[in-house]
């Protein structure tokens, strides 16, 4: 939510730079780069594997930081993205932090948790980087007519939230991806 609000705000007081953009997107690799590597880190060290392998998390910090890097350059991404945002990459992970520890999979499923949580890894590096478009909530005009697509999200998106709280993203995030591959065809 801050990072929305802050470049906004930024916009609005006539007060963006080009150092700004920079530190934005400094503070966005920590955010959305490091800390879901952290978690996803943490999540993989509970199944019982080794540290280093466990270090494989970090690669998606590494792709964060690319895909901030291309975004920066990249005059395409003015109405949408191409790949995944971080924002939404950082916000999956935090939610399936919350759910893994509370379901206690980890403990009965070690294994399983891993696997999955590997594959995860390079998915979501290639994600991050993909040239696959993915809509924005940015809305030039706030007629129904114009943001069929929007405001479903949106509305499909609360109910979710209002149903599983934080550990809706695990499915909202899923939801946002295809729904972008089915709205570009």
């Amino acid at each position: 939510m801050f990072d929305f609000f802050d470049g906004f705000a930024a916009r609005l007081l006539h007060v963006s730079s080009p150092i700004g953009k920079e530190l934005d997107s400094l503070a966005d690799v920590i955010t959305f780069g490091l800390a879901p590597s952290a978690i996803l880190f943490s999540l993989l060290e509970s199944c019982g594997v080794s540290v280093y392998v466990s270090a494989l998390a970090f690669l998606v910090a590494a792709f964060s930081a690319l895909r901030l890097a291309k975004f920066n350059l990249d005059e395409r991404q003015t109405q949408g993205f191409l790949g995944l945002p971080t924002p939404a990459n950082a916000l999956f992970f935090a939610s399936l932090a919350s759910i893994l520890p509370a379901s206690s999979l980890v403990e009965s499923h070690p294994m399983e948790v891993f696997y999955a949580l590997l594959l995860l890894i390079p998915l979501s590096c290639w994600l991050l980087v993909s040239e696959v478009p993915m809509f924005a909530l940015k809305f030039k005009s706030f007629r129904f007519s114009d943001n069929k697509l929007r405001y479903g999200f949106i509305i499909f998106s609360a109910i979710v939230l209002v149903i599983l709280n934080i550990a809706a993203f695990v499915a909202i995030i899923p939801a946002y991806i295809i729904t972008s591959l089915i709205a570009r065809k």
